[in-house]
């Protein structure tokens, strides 16, 4: 007698998302379960087709599957949800990516064209489809990292232009077309140019696409962000204090055009001497934890300065742990965001603010002991850490008069003394009303 199909799906809900913090079942991953003569055969949908724990799921449906009566043999396959894109023009490029992540700075000099050169090689080494889009106009990157300076692009029957591939990686770049000659243009034939190299690139079907972005937070970045729906973005910075203070800027850009940061990606991070070992934080410490402290988002990683690593063509490079450490959190979030975070339900008034979770979950924090508490660059010394406000002088009646969400991870606060500056991650505010009720 053949097992069934509630017993399959019970075993099933003991697979718990490491990252969801739920089993697959609740989750919705069990597709296509068929049971017939003594053999199962299912299908795990997951969030992002590069999951981590992708092997471990199978296994472990496997086991579970195979340990119960009635059951011969077990067959799992594995998909990942398919993103559903609403198109914005009419033929594009895009239409068969399945996950489009931005790579984007505050400013530049942080090596955020070197860090998506790095990921997307990693990924693509892994087996599965991927491609970089160079959207550096006025400084592309890419054909150096690459170390191809031909110039000129290929066409198919279709007038899309074809990307050119490196050790599987699909790349196109503003450099293979333009060579060396700067780019001197205006703003509209800047953007003529972003549209046309965001959906006139045939990319073929892809599981990631990342668009190494301009640094800033100009026209161009705008432009790319109206033109195509994006899955993301990671923000690259140092640990030098310029850097992180430019990290807010990005996020708030993201967050006006709806496009949901993943997490910040600390790159220069330390030096590690081949004489004798040694480790030096030669841009100072503790910025990652800076930012996601301030801003609410997770350090996807941190990347050494290495000449060894970095110091030559992307296609040249070792597979180094930093990276592949990197590339997996990166993964892991794009996961974590399809699948849609538990994202709180806020209410204020002149006494405090209250967060309220679909779980049941509470938490409360009275408005000066919130405000006392913001980390902006007003309010805390962006080289010591140090407090630059004194609560004391701050009014006991101090209240929110407005207030919106920042992604799924924070909120942002008009205070009724006029500041304006803050971000209030939902993390804290937890912290902050755990701490008062004690």
């Amino acid at each position: 007698m053949s097992v069934s199909r509630e017993a399959v799906l019970a075993a099933l809900s003991s697979i718990i998302d490491p990252d969801l913090d739920q089993d697959i079942v609740t989750l919705g991953f069990v597709k296509e379960l068929d049971i017939a003569d003594e053999r199962v055969t299912l299908e795990l949908e997951l969030t992002t087709p590069a999951c981590p724990v992708r092997d471990e799921f199978r296994e472990q449906a496997i086991s579970r599957i195979s340990a119960l009566a009635g059951v011969r043999s077990v067959e799992v396959t594995l998909s990942s949800r398919r993103s559903r894109r609403a198109p914005r023009t009419e033929r594009s490029g895009l239409e068969q990516v399945d996950t489009l992540v931005a790579i984007a700075s505050g400013k530049g000099g942080v090596g955020k064209s070197t860090v998506a050169a790095a990921v997307a090689t990693e990924l693509a080494r892994r087996g599965y489809r991927v491609g970089l889009l160079d959207l550096d106009i006025f400084g592309p990157s890419v054909p150096t990292l690459f170390e191809h300076h031909d110039v000129g692009l290929i066409g198919d029957d279709e007038d899309m232009v074809l990307p050119l591939e490196f050790e599987g990686l699909k790349v196109m770049s503003f450099g293979f077309w333009l060579g060396d000659v700067p780019a001197v243009m205006r703003g509209p034939m800047v953007t003529n140019y972003v549209q046309q190299f965001l959906h006139q690139v045939n990319w073929g079907e892809l599981d990631y696409l990342f668009l190494d972005f301009p640094p800033g937070t100009g026209d161009v970045q705008i432009t790319i962000t109206q033109s195509a729906q994006l899955d993301g973005a990671v923000i690259i910075t140092t640990p030098h204090v310029l850097s992180a203070a430019d990290v807010g800027k990005a996020i708030r850009m993201f967050d006006k055009v709806s496009v949901p940061t993943l997490g910040v990606v600390e790159n220069m991070s330390y030096f590690d001497a081949p004489d004798t070992g040694a480790r030096y934080n030669v841009f100072g410490t503790g910025a990652g934890e800076r930012i996601g402290s301030r801003y609410g988002l997770p350090v996807l990683g941190r990347l050494p300065i290495s000449p060894d690593e970095y110091g030559g063509p992307i296609v040249d490079s070792p597979r180094t742990d930093a990276v592949a450490a990197t590339v997996d959190a990166m993964v892991r979030q794009i996961g974590r965001s399809r699948a849609g975070q538990s994202t709180p339900e806020f209410s204020f008034d002149e006494s405090g603010i209250t967060l309220r979770w679909a779980n049941g979950d509470e938490a409360r924090v009275a408005s000066r002991t919130l405000r006392a508490a913001c980390q902006c660059a007003l309010c805390v010394d962006e080289y010591t850490n140090e407090p630059k406000l004194d609560p004391k002088t701050l009014f006991e009646t101090i209240h929110a008069r407005s207030v919106d969400t920042v992604g799924n991870y924070a909120l942002s606060i008009e205070w009724s003394d006029g500041h304006t500056t803050g971000f209030f991650p939902y993390e804290q505010i937890r912290k902050l009303a755990a701490r008062d009720t004690r």
